[in-house]
């Protein structure tokens, strides 16, 4: 039975609490419910984003996952509660209220929820200990960012906590954020459009020369958006590599394409001639189903490019749809969401 897992879905409590009152200081999202089913996302009284209640509501995402057949969501919070910036101890504290959330709703519901908890990554010995109490609490690993305020995922500071994901087999999802140029383009959208693609072009190439893919081979890691802009530049990477490795080779001598395949990307591309030539490049045991959801710039059907490209066999549709998801997240056992799945089938 072929299942549909999102790798890439977003949630957030419904009620957050006041912590710049908490805290003493700024920065933080609160949520402005100003409608029936919706809120505004406000970061010190200035607006960020409005959200509808399948951002929170675990019945609604339910209810809309039924009507587009997906059958397991995999939860990771807003980029924007990272709060990397903010004092480690309070930054943790966020952490903790966020995944308590998480791992609450995934117990409610563990046939169609499986969660991913954010850490205080600024502080890598916390991070290290809230990722072991996400994994005691069952969660499959966890979001982090493309990077940590200075460091790229290359900076040393931060090996250990992925030396400790590996240890534990958590998964590690890399989304973007914050990005890079903002304050040149703010117009037209441009940081979602330029930034995202080239930040998560930045986490890969830093986490490939950094060494940290040859020095960690079982870390499981998958990267948004089809990996950005990284898998179209490719023959420019390797290339630089050849031709200056006095610049690029400085921490790792492999050859940068030497690494395709050795890490995971979402699906989230928005076209098919795209997508194929992630298939080739990537191989589709290393490419899941992602849609961002529920936000506009995601696949607003789900699965619906993957399902609309008649030229796939069966068994790359599989591995799209459910199989590299749950090889990602160390998943052997699927028997439960088999078995939730013919459920609904059979009510149908």
């Amino acid at each position: 039975m072929c299942l549909t897992v999102d790798i890439h879905t977003h949630i957030i409590p419904e009620h957050i609490p006041n912590f710049r009152e908490k805290f003493g200081y700024g920065g933080f999202i609160t949520l402005d419910h100003h409608k029936p089913c919706r809120a505004r996302m406000m970061q010190d009284g200035r607006f960020f984003r409005e959200i509808h209640d399948n951002c929170w509501d675990p019945q609604v995402r339910i209810k809309e996952s039924n009507h587009f057949k997906v059958d397991v969501q995999v939860l990771s919070t807003i980029p924007v509660m990272f709060s990397y910036w903010a004092k480690p101890l309070d930054c943790l504290a966020v952490s903790e209220f966020l995944n308590d959330h998480i791992v609450e709703i995934c117990q409610r519901y563990p046939d169609r929820f499986i969660g991913l908890g954010t850490v205080p990554l600024q502080a890598p010995n916390l991070a290290i200990k809230e990722l072991e109490r996400c994994m005691q609490m069952g969660m499959a690993g966890v979001q982090i960012g493309s990077h940590v305020n200075d460091w790229n995922l290359s900076d040393e500071n931060l090996f250990p906590f992925f030396e400790a994901a590996e240890k534990l087999g958590a998964a590690i999802f890399i989304h973007p954020w914050d990005m890079m140029g903002q304050d040149k383009m703010k117009k037209y959208w441009l940081p979602w459009l330029v930034g995202m693609p080239a930040e998560t072009s930045l986490a890969i190439c830093s986490m490939i020369f950094g060494g940290v893919f040859e020095r960690l081979p079982k870390l499981r890691v998958a990267f948004a958006h089809g990996g950005g802009s990284f898998p179209a530049s490719i023959g420019r990477i390797e290339h630089a590599f050849q031709v200056r490795p006095d610049l690029t080779a400085i921490d790792n001598n492999v050859n940068p394409r030497n690494y395709i395949g050795k890490f995971y990307i979402d699906s989230l591309v928005h076209e098919a001639s795209v997508l194929r030539y992630l298939i080739e490049l990537f191989g589709s045991d290393k490419i899941s189903l992602g849609t961002d959801y529920p936000f506009p710039l995601g696949e607003l059907v789900p699965a619906e490019l993957i399902n609309s490209m008649d030229d796939l066999k069966p068994d790359i549709k599989e591995n799209l749809l459910y199989k590299s998801a749950f090889n990602w997240l160390d998943i052997q056992d699927i028997s439960m969401y088999i078995d939730s799945k013919k459920q609904r089938e059979i009510i149908v």
